[in-house]
């Protein structure tokens, strides 16, 4: 069975020392509640429930699956309900929700750093309870003050979990398309009649009742996605009480045969004329539910990291005992029969390789998450704003770059097992193939790009860009006589430079051909990835480089090399971007769609 720690000295080092994490949460007003001693007990608790509790029914959750009722009821691989119900008795689902509604009013930044552990030690587990943070946000902004008293205590508490129903057989990404219908009827309801596919965590036996946020059309709407509003449809209405009263028409009709994720339930969900509940201002349902994808989005990205994290981990500890031939300058372990692995070159870059992708991409998250405590906590100011704009920005990097590399890493993991990898004992082709959804769901790469580079970046003539850029540069010229960074400080600021003149070239070609911004969107956003991590990195080394005389001389010097052979291995990637970026458009969009250059129809 795979392994897993939780990798606290690092959480603590980016939140501690990279970060600064007490002064943040001091200037949000959360230094009491988020104390050093607190953060410590959260991450310490969020690690032994990850390695102890869910990791043990991550190979038992991918050999079982899912199982459907004849009445459309499905039952969690076993032993997932009992996990979930230890999670809800240790409060963990409120880590982060408002006191009013029963939660523990700590900052997001931490069940960020929860969910890390929970995705890196059983993803498909730690789907139920993932979107039912999405549902508690999009209540809490746009809900009614019956539909908060009524859903949001429960939610908190995990004893009801959340859904999101967007897609429709015929239609993912063009939401304009849905044909899901809501019909209003007496007493200020509406009976929602629909399909929608690919619902996770659409029904189980975890909780005793499952709140749906459904997209669907009223009858006077407006055609495409400005007709779409946003319901609340639950499995079972609510009573006098407010707790589970009559069954209501909604039904898992199916269960998707998947790839991957085999213990979250991933349903074909059926509403036939079942009771829902408008949430926000008609056909404003987009913009509603949004306030859940940004979340899952965010989550998405951090399902990723934490692959990489436990791929990494096992990878790390196969290659230290694996004995194979001997290393090239002679042998390095000369009392056994072969050397083992890891002195192998080869062996070493698929390892770093994992190594650095998991600790730029826990920075990232982490800088992240502190961007979305200041939103969520911060006065009303300039500081909150440009705190909104940042994350909205970093989003699609984080949700999209961290699922690619994610994906990689996870490979990289299998390579390092060799034919052991391919083998299903070992858990490694697991990761792999739980990966590969990360890179489609709430929003696939190119999307996220489209996100990135059209909505969030050219949309503002540059301006959400230039908030991230100029810190950098500020961080450049601060550093740029600090010897310790000089190897860092100069290619960071050049690629710097860089990233605005890449912005404003596409951004001229869009003006004559608007297929430049798609034909250069994927290399721009893995682009924009790699320097984001760049930066990130080129913090940690000067954070790195104060305790090198300490008694953990060897960590933090690990720390600097890890981000020396990213600059040098990984960084050098964007090189190809760049040359991809400033191809456009032409030589993609050359070939004929009817028959696509073949000679034969398909």
């Amino acid at each position: 069975m795979p392994s897993y720690q939780a990798p606290l000295r690092d959480l603590r080092f980016v939140m501690d020392e990279m970060l600064d994490y007490p002064a943040h949460y001091a200037a949000i007003g959360k230094g009491d509640d988020a104390s050093s001693d607190v953060v410590g007990a959260i991450l310490e608790e969020g690690g032994r429930f990850a390695r102890e509790v869910l990791l043990p029914l991550n190979q038992i959750g991918d050999a079982e699956g899912c199982t459907r009722l004849e009445n459309g009821d499905v039952k969690a691989p076993d032993g997932f309900r009992a996990a979930y119900l230890q999670y809800v008795e240790g409060g963990w689902p409120g880590l982060s929700a408002e006191v009013e509604h029963g939660g523990q009013g700590l900052p997001p930044s931490l069940a960020m750093a929860l969910s890390e552990m929970i995705c890196a030690s059983n993803l498909a587990w730690g789907m139920y309870p993932g979107l039912s943070h999405g549902a508690v946000d999009a209540l809490r902004h746009h809900g009614t003050d019956e539909q908060k008293s009524t859903y949001l205590s429960k939610l908190v508490e995990g004893v009801w979990t959340g859904t999101m129903c967007l897609t429709e057989p015929h239609c993912g990404t063009d939401l304009g398309l849905i044909k899901t219908r809501a019909v209003p009827k007496e007493g200020g309801a509406y009976t929602v009649t629909g399909t929608k596919i690919f619902i996770s965590a659409g029904e189980h036996d975890l909780a005793e009742n499952i709140v749906h946020l459904v997209l669907a059309k009223l009858p006077d709407a407006p055609e495409g996605s400005k007709g779409i509003s946003l319901f609340l449809v639950p499995k079972f209405l609510p009573n006098a009480e407010g707790n589970v009263g009559e069954r209501n028409g909604v039904v898992c009709g199916s269960l998707e045969h998947k790839m991957g994720i085999h213990g979250n339930a991933t349903c074909v969900m059926n509403f036939d004329g079942a009771t829902g509940y408008l949430v926000g201002p008609p056909h404003k349902g987009l913009a509603c539910m949004f306030t859940m994808m940004n979340a899952a989005r965010l989550g998405v990205g951090i399902q990723g990291l934490g692959l990489i994290e436990a791929s990494f981990q096992n990878s790390l500890a196969y290659a230290r005992d694996r004995l194979q031939m001997r290393g090239l300058s002679g042998k390095q372990a000369p009392e056994k029969p072969a050397d083992p692995i890891i002195v192998h070159p080869d062996v070493r870059r698929m390892l770093l390789t994992q190594k650095a992708f998991a600790e730029g991409g826990r920075m990232l998250v982490l800088y992240a998450a502190q961007l979305l405590d200041q939103v969520e906590h911060a006065a009303p100011g300039d500081e909150r704003e440009r705190a909104d704009t940042l994350l909205g920005l970093l989003t699609p990097i984080v949700k999209a770059f961290l699922t690619e590399v994610g994906f990689e890493s996870t490979n990289e993991g299998v390579q390092v097992f060799g034919g052991h990898g391919f083998i299903k004992e070992w858990g490694m082709e697991q990761l792999v193939r739980d990966a590969r959804i990360t890179r489609l769901y709430e929003g696939t790469t190119g999307i996220q790009a489209l996100d990135l580079l059209g909505r969030k970046v050219l949309m503002s003539q540059g301006e959400s860009l230039k908030v991230f850029t100029k810190e950098i540069h500020r961080f450049c010229k601060t550093e740029a006589d600090n010897p310790a960074l000089k190897e860092f400080i100069e290619p960071l600021a050049k690629l710097n430079a860089e990233w605005g003149e890449l912005t404003m070239g596409v951004g001229m070609k869009a003006m004559q051909d608007r297929e430049e911004v798609g034909a250069a969107s994927v290399d721009y956003l893995m682009y924009s990835g790699y320097v984001a991590l760049a930066y990130l990195f080129a913090r940690a080394v000067k954070s790195a480089a104060t305790g090198l005389n300490g008694d953990e001389k060897a960590f933090y010097q690990a720390k600097i090399d890890t981000a020396r052979f990213y600059y040098q291995r990984l960084l050098p990637r964007t090189r190809a971007h760049v040359q991809m970026i400033q191809a456009g458009a032409a030589s993609l969009m050359a070939i004929s769609s009817e028959d696509f250059g073949l000679g034969f129809e398909i």
